[in-house]
């Protein structure tokens, strides 16, 4: 017996959910993500998950994280809460500090549906048919 791998039209090689670019999101993959974009649609959010994501060694103690920010502990809290809830971060709490981590396997998610299949991708902009010169 053969070993061929079945590649799902509108699906990547690893099976996972399709692009926006190679087939419309379901009715429950728009609900799944729509919390993901929303936690990231406020800059202080995405500048902590950028802060945390960049750390080298992977972690990074709220102790850290609260003086880049002009605003309350209890404010970046929440907004740390946001993001957990949204599945883009975890934490460990290790004594009085948290320590927080990014969860790759969102993000990469996130990535793969907004890749731009191989084949759709568009000729640079300065060279697309019609564009001004």
């Amino acid at each position: 017996m053969s070993k061929q791998e079945l590649v799902v039209v509108g699906q990547d090689a690893e099976g996972c959910c399709p692009t926006l670019l190679s087939a419309p999101l379901d009715e429950d993959q728009a609900a799944e993500l729509a919390p993901v974009f929303k936690a990231l649609g406020d800059p202080v959010r995405l500048r902590l998950l950028s802060m945390i994501a960049s750390r080298e060694g992977g972690e990074i103690c709220v102790c850290d994280l609260t003086p880049a920010f002009d605003l309350s502990q209890p404010t970046i809290s929440h907004h740390l809460k946001l993001l957990k809830q949204a599945g883009l971060i975890t934490s460990e709490r290790r004594g009085t500090w948290v320590y927080y981590r990014l969860l790759p396997e969102k993000t990469d998610r996130l990535a793969a549906v907004l890749a731009r299949p191989d084949s759709a991708s568009p000729p640079p902009r300065d060279k697309q048919v019609g564009a001004a010169s």
